[in-house]
């Protein structure tokens, strides 16, 4: 019943206002994975982020998508059921109350269950279009699975279409860029260093005038 639900909000709802109301132009979709395991990484400045990557894959591999998102922001109850099982959220607790060693046991055991994970470095949700300091569970989760590989996509829009604090959609159009993947390249600052560099180059190609 629950995989039913979660199909019919994406393909009822999710689908249709980001390709008719908002206009999403993807870039390069071919280069998102299509198995795992695998792991996406993208920037977060929107509530939309999460259902629009879900969104750029087929209906089909649903199953396979498991975004990572922090539990204090899900709370409990209906919003914490829907976002748990029906957007199928993998929460990580960032609270302190877990050892810092076992944060990432849950996104690992996803990889070896051969799911793709979709993280956003920033942590947070930002200021419309601005790339924020990244964090570095990205690069230790890639350590631990070294094999898997990273694809960086970079949003344009959805910042503007519903911002950080608001819940009341605006249609703009949206770019996509989607980058090619890289594996963990054996330590933790020259990953996240060609993360960085990866996904300015990304957010360069749009030549996107600065927000007002």
């Amino acid at each position: 019943m629950i995989r039913l639900l979660r199909l019919g909000f994406f393909a009822v709802i999710v689908r249709p206002v980001l390709l008719l109301v908002l206009g999403v132009n993807i870039r390069n979709r071919e280069r998102l994975p299509v198995n795992g395991p695998a792991i996406i990484v993208a920037n977060h400045n929107s509530h939309l982020d999460t259902l629009a990557l879900m969104s750029m894959l087929p209906l089909a591999d649903l199953p396979k998508l498991t975004p990572v998102a922090a539990v204090d922001y899900f709370g409990q109850g209906p919003f914490g059921w829907f976002a748990k099982h029906i957007i199928g959220i993998l929460p990580i607790d960032r609270s302190g109350n877990t050892p810092r060693e076992r944060l990432l046991d849950g996104a690992i055991a996803a990889l070896d269950a051969g799911k793709i994970l979709i993280l956003f470095p920033e942590g947070t949700r930002g200021e419309p279009e601005r790339l924020a300091t990244y964090k570095k569970g990205v690069a230790h989760l890639a350590c631990a699975r070294p094999t898997v590989p990273v694809t960086p996509v970079f949003m344009h829009g959805l910042g503007k279409a519903l911002p950080r604090g608001t819940y009341l959609l605006v249609p703009f159009t949206c770019d996509v860029f989607v980058g090619e993947s890289w594996t963990y390249n054996g330590a933790v600052d020259p990953f996240m260093a060609e993360l960085e560099a990866r996904m300015a180059a990304l957010a360069s190609r749009g030549q996107f005038p600065a927000w007002e």
